[in-house]
């Protein structure tokens, strides 16, 4: 994940550098941005907010994210912005961008 605080827009979609971008309105002030785009993941993907874990990246721009149960088909909407989501004015807005992978190991 990518974070640039401060958006005037928030919504999940659209890709930069392979990364899902995400706007939230939080400033990068004692973590706000980062807890906002965590809960702008887990909306845009329908979960609830303890299914978006940060794996890496706390102080930085760039975070890495375990989504657990995540779709790989809506995070590939997604990336491509077809399916753009708006959030509601409950959750934070700043600018984030988001590197998701999903884990798709087949237990035998």
């Amino acid at each position: 994940m990518w974070v640039r605080p401060g958006s005037a827009r928030p919504g999940v979609g659209g890709e930069r550098n392979g990364a899902l971008v995400v706007r939230v309105s939080a400033r990068a002030v004692d973590g706000q941005a980062t807890e906002a785009a965590l809960a702008a993941v887990a909306t845009a993907f329908g979960l609830r907010r303890r299914a978006v874990t940060l794996v890496a990246g706390a102080t930085s721009r760039t975070k890495i994210l375990e989504v657990e149960g995540a779709e790989p088909a809506a995070l590939t909407r997604l990336l491509a912005g077809a399916d753009a989501v708006p959030l509601p004015t409950a959750v934070d807005r700043s600018s984030v961008l988001v590197g998701l992978t999903t884990n798709t190991d087949e237990r035998s």
